[in-house]
């Protein structure tokens, strides 16, 4: 029963002090940017293993494929997929 108070109170502890915390940024606003225009290469021709990490998005028909390795470093992808416009953000 007091290692669950101690947890309790460490987790109170924490809540508190990070909601007195200000909000710390890293880098300017607009700093990373958004691909605004993707080029897509068939999946034989991606140099990606077969395992590694996509978002998958299908629309009427039409599919893509968005590595999570390139979106690591852009975070959003404005597309359009089968004649839809969307953002795709990781």
């Amino acid at each position: 029963m007091k290692n669950y108070l101690l947890i309790l109170s460490l987790l109170l502890f924490a809540a508190v002090a990070d909601a007195e915390d200000p909000v710390r940024t890293l880098l300017p606003f607009d700093a990373i940017p958004a691909i605004t225009e993707p080029q897509f290469v068939s999946a034989d021709e991606a140099k990606l293993a077969s395992d590694a990490p996509v978002i998958g998005v299908a629309v009427n028909g039409e599919s893509r494929a968005y590595s999570l390795y390139l979106l690591n470093g852009h975070e959003i992808v404005n597309d359009v997929v089968g004649g839809k416009k969307i953002a795709t953000t990781w």
